[in-house]
């Protein structure tokens, strides 16, 4: 039984990159907070071997800009989020790009900012929570951002296709 696990952990760690897709997976803004931040994004995202999602880029759907986040951060943007918060995946922003600014517009006057996002699956809704590091050192909930689900595309949106109401889901 040992020698049959050590062979599947090993297997999915050599296959696991090599099994990976890249997807688009697209949200619209489902309530009024979310809505004055963004009308909606593009997550460009890794299925793995065994579906897990993994996002790397972060588009705004209204073609404002995009950035680029990486999976982890400190314990204490966990500690951060309101009780009962079930969103566990952390995820920093890089500065580079547009990630400055989502960070400034995410949280305001805070030196960094993470988002937390809850389990990403196809055709479910989507929250993201953000979470930022002031200059006196202490986390705080930033804002609570709700997500319906819109579609997949098989490409990313190109400009204007994004903002079209009508336009094709490629899955």
């Amino acid at each position: 039984m040992r020698c049959f696990l050590i062979a599947v952990l090993t297997l999915s760690a050599i296959a696991g990159p090599a099994a990976a897709e890249t997807r688009y997976l697209a949200y619209n803004a489902s309530d009024r907070v979310t809505q004055a931040l963004t009308r909606g994004i593009t997550l460009e995202a890794d299925r793995g071997l065994f579906g897990a999602i993994s996002v790397r880029r972060i588009i705004s759907t209204s073609n404002r800009g995009s950035a680029d986040i990486r999976r982890g951060g400190p314990d204490a943007v966990r500690r951060a989020l309101p009780s009962g918060s079930t969103e566990t995946a952390v995820y920093s922003i890089t500065p580079e790009g547009g990630g400055r600014a989502l960070g400034r517009a995410l949280c305001p006057g805070s030196d960094e900012a993470w988002m937390v996002l809850g389990r990403v699956r196809l055709a479910r809704p989507l929250t993201v929570r953000a979470v930022g590091r002031w200059p006196d050192g202490t986390y705080r909930h930033c804002v609570q951002l709700s997500y319906d689900w819109r579609g997949e595309w098989a490409v990313p949106p190109s400009s204007g296709v994004a903002d079209d109401p009508n336009a094709p889901v490629a899955r």
